[in-house]
């Protein structure tokens, strides 16, 4: 057999635990869920799925091995880190409160007719209309190539690699089976994270409130430098 019952669960919980617990992902999915709505948010999901899929390759590729031959190069990986994520916290924490003239995410959700009359007059604002480009959801891209500046997902590949796969012929179709579990338990977890954002956004109905949330997001962010330390 190539990976027994007991050892697939134990994959399947590690999973979890990586991916579905509150983190730079998933704080900053809650955060796009309540500004922008799910549907703007799936690229963000399916960027961090297939970052930590890919990562997870990387890792089996052999390349994990360069942190132990070169500890300055984990160093500098941190830094970088640390400078994205400050950044992106305070991407996060800026963000103005949804334009005044369009719906929310929740609103439009809860009014579908009035959101389509609201698109239909020729004046009417769209969403992003008074939200400068820092307040857009992150792209695919950005999600999938933060992975790789998160020492923290180094080191869960790193991880997973080291303790699920199998020496021999196996190997690649075990890092497969490694990978694959990442992607089916993580998605519906970070999927979560985003929905649960949508709902805290149905909940805000002021400017003031919209603010307030996004620089508790935003410091929520900032104090995950700690898990990279």
């Amino acid at each position: 057999m190539l990976i027994n019952l007991s050892l697939l669960f134990s994959l399947a919980v590690f999973a979890a635990a990586m991916t579905g617990t509150p983190g730079p992902n998933n704080i900053m999915l809650t955060a796009s869920g309540a500004n922008f709505g799910f549907a703007r948010t799936v690229p963000h999901v399916l960027g961090v799925s297939t970052g930590v899929a890919s990562l997870i390759a990387t890792v089996a590729a052999g390349l994990g091995v360069l942190f132990e031959a070169f500890p300055l190069l984990q160093q500098g990986l941190r830094l970088l880190a640390c400078a994205y994520l400050l950044y992106l916290a305070w991407r996060i924490g800026s963000a103005p409160p949804p334009a005044r003239g369009a719906l929310t995410a929740g609103e439009a959700a809860a009014r579908p007719g009035a959101a389509r009359s609201d698109a239909a007059r020729p004046g009417a604002a769209r969403p992003d209309a008074a939200r400068p480009d820092a307040a857009r959801p992150m792209r695919f891209h950005e999600a999938l190539l933060f992975q790789y500046v998160n020492p923290k997902a180094w080191a869960m590949a790193i991880t997973a690699v080291g303790s699920f796969t199998v020496a021999g012929e196996d190997y690649w179709l075990s890092a497969a089976l490694t990978i694959a579990v990442f992607v089916l338990v993580g998605l519906p977890l970070t999927s979560g994270w985003a929905a649960f954002g949508v709902l805290l956004g149905r909940a805000l109905s002021s400017p003031a409130a919209w603010r307030w949330f996004n620089r508790c997001m935003g410091v929520l962010t900032a104090s995950c430098l700690v898990f990279i330390w």
